[in-house]
């Protein structure tokens, strides 16, 4: 299997997510790849903890397998999907499944898609059973401390 590069934890997380992915979200440390680099939330009452989470780790992922590879090697349809969940304390230790088609693979799978899905003699599972065998699928862990605005003041 492939092997994804960890991302350097930034200076200021929350200024590069602002800046990379044009999203604010209230959040330091690193990127969640250990205990030590788990990526501090601060929750407010209106926010969701796990919707928050789930967009951080849709965030590394695209870092990591898109944009900082070369093109040729990037990958898209990127999606994650939760396996488990483990509180310890004020840290969630979540597990994502996460899947993806390498970039230009997926163009010509959606391009012989569009020409051929109204022709007769088009296998649509063949196609699609072709598209899962493509799809890389890979478990990550990303670490999690969550914290009340009330303790940061």
């Amino acid at each position: 299997m492939q092997e994804f590069k960890e991302i350097e934890a930034e200076e200021d997380l929350e200024n590069f997510i602002k800046v990379v992915f044009n999203t604010e979200l209230k959040v330091s440390g690193g990127w969640g790849y250990s205990k030590s680099l788990a990526t501090i939330i601060e929750q407010s009452n209106d926010s969701s903890v796990a919707q928050i989470e789930f967009t951080l780790a849709t965030m590394r992922a695209y870092l990591e397998m898109n944009m900082t590879l070369d093109e040729d090697e990037r990958y898209g349809a990127i999606k994650l999907n939760e396996l488990s969940r483990v509180k310890e304390g004020e840290y969630e230790k979540v597990t994502y499944e996460v899947s993806a088609i390498r970039e230009l693979e997926y163009k010509e799978f959606i391009n012989e898609y569009k020409e051929n899905f109204k022709k007769a003699d088009f296998d649509m599972s063949e196609h699609f059973n072709r598209r899962k065998e493509a799809t890389l699928k890979r478990e990550v862990i990303y670490w999690f401390k969550i914290v009340t605005m009330e303790k940061i003041r």
